[in-house]
């Protein structure tokens, strides 16, 4: 998790231990690492560099079309329980889910869901990485 330009004291709620080198912070609520502007370099540096290919991606993302009729609105939203395979999807509501939802695809495989609403997930609730049967999952990076 990660915050810029704002500093470390925007993340409340998290608890944050500083690591020694003041790079970044742990958290019992995080499972990894917590960055923020403020930090000691090259971290802010590393938060522009992010912010930048966060930006690039979302608008290569929001310029995408739907990759087919099928994955317009799926389910009106409701996607509890679902397999999506590689592709564009997209809302014209709120994406919900309250239990796991299912990728299925490769290392190559590319997820995009575009939505004027809301994604709502419900406690406990995953996204699951499946195998196609070509011997590798989908990259988080391609989501």
């Amino acid at each position: 998790i990660g915050v810029s330009p704002i500093a470390a004291a925007a993340m409340t709620g998290f608890s944050l231990i500083a690591d020694s080198s003041n790079t970044f912070s742990t958290s019992t609520q995080v499972t990894g690492q917590c960055f923020a502007a403020d930090y000691t370099s090259p971290t802010p540096s590393i938060m522009v560099t992010a912010i930048l290919d966060m930006e690039a991606a979302y608008t290569d993302a929001a310029g995408r079309s739907i990759s087919a009729d099928a994955n317009l609105n799926v389910n009106a939203g409701l996607i509890s329980g679902e397999t999506f395979v590689p592709g564009v999807y997209m809302w014209g509501s709120d994406i919900m889910f309250s239990s796991d939802i299912y990728l299925k695809g490769n290392d190559q495989s590319l997820f995009i869901f575009q939505t004027t609403g809301n994604v709502v997930v419900g406690a406990g609730a995953k996204v699951i990485l499946q195998d196609d049967g070509s011997g590798s999952t989908p990259l988080a990076s391609n989501i």
